[in-house]
């Protein structure tokens, strides 16, 4: 009777299905509270970039709404200043024309003035985040540099990745010449500083969105290659691709479908964290104007602005951009970080 009882028991184990990788893996990232509210964050923005790109908010970012240099709302409206409207001098019996010959103008010129004066009331003295020296809404300014930053620092993480997650896998697993003639490219690449290099390729290809990504792509595929390169010298001699080779696998059904699978958290993780030193990239190329063009705005381009505004006092454009760009890329770090230690094989034995 034990016998059978244990036969069945063995059995309903069996029929059991154990939990996958992945849902372990969401299991142990929802713990981490940290992680969880840092995916909400990054979740929330880019829900704001996708109404952005579709034009729901940011449409008329490059409108001049408001008076140059309008305050934060909560500053209120900046103090008026003394207009410069001319007055003709008046007295019983005089010929202005005889004292100054510019007299006849006087009442056109002032007609002009108070008609300028008008339309510059006619905009908003204050914006919730205020307005930068032309008048145009630093907020949707900053909600729209957001969509083009964040989509510069994912695409060039995700070619980035690609290319060095491929190149990787064909030196790790080949080895021999291919792989000496990569590590070969690899050490070339390293050789260089990064920032010369990015300057380089910059002055080939030019300015714009798509150009920055490929400058970017170019210039960062060096350490996904280095860390997917050993995992797969790692695992091309373990037992399961060994196992896969007796039974006729090919190269590629061995490298990508039983290989690469094993190693996906390690690629996750690290084209995480490109997608964050990409985002920091593409600032600083546009603060230096080598990144997006004039007539796109991105949260470099603003923190350039703001560079000739802040002198005079006006910081509401440097502080927006950097909000913004403080909040995503501490939010997508952390969620990197709760993501890594979620995904970490080492943590599934401690459980």
């Amino acid at each position: 009777m034990s016998a059978v009882l244990s036969t069945a028991a063995s059995l309903d184990d069996a029929n059991q299905k154990s939990e996958g990788v992945w849902h372990a893996a969401w299991r142990r990232f929802k713990a981490d509270r940290v992680g969880l509210v840092s995916l909400v964050v990054v979740v929330a923005f880019l829900l704001l970039i996708l109404a952005a790109a579709t034009g729901l908010v940011a449409r008329n970012w490059q409108d001049e709404v408001g008076v140059p240099n309008a305050p934060p709302t909560f500053m209120g409206p900046a103090p008026p200043q003394a207009t410069s409207a001319i007055e003709a001098p008046k007295g019983p019996n005089v010929d202005l024309s005889d004292i100054d010959p510019l007299a006849p103008r006087y009442k056109e010129w002032d007609e002009r003035a108070k008609q300028f004066q008008t339309q510059v009331q006619a905009k908003r003295e204050t914006l919730p985040f205020g307005a930068d020296r032309l008048g145009r809404d630093v907020l949707a300014k900053a909600i729209k540099g957001t969509e083009i930053s964040v989509f510069v620092g994912v695409a060039a993480a995700l070619c980035a990745t690609l290319l060095g997650t491929l190149l990787g896998a064909c030196g790790g697993f080949f080895g021999g010449k291919v792989g000496d003639a990569l590590e070969w490219l690899y050490n070339v690449f390293e050789s260089i500083p990064n920032i010369l290099l990015i300057f380089a390729f910059a002055a080939v290809v030019g300015r714009g969105v798509e150009s920055v990504v490929i400058i970017l792509a170019l210039t960062g595929w060096t350490g996904m290659y280095r860390q997917v390169r050993a995992e797969f010298i790692k695992h091309a001699s373990r037992e399961y691709v060994r196992s896969a080779e007796a039974i006729g696998a090919s190269v590629g059904s061995r490298m990508f479908r039983h290989i690469l699978p094993n190693v996906s958290h390690v690629i996750l993780v690290r084209m995480g964290l490109l997608a964050v030193g990409f985002i920091k990239a593409e600032v600083i190329l546009s603060y230096l104007g080598l990144g997006v063009r004039v007539d796109q705005v991105s949260w470099g381009t603003m923190l350039a602005e703001a560079q000739s505004e802040l002198i005079l006092g006006y910081w509401w454009q440097l502080a927006t951009a950097t909000l913004f760009m403080a909040v995503f890329v501490t939010a997508f770090s952390l969620m990197a970080d709760a993501l890594r230690d979620a995904l970490d094989p080492k943590l599934r034995g401690l459980e």
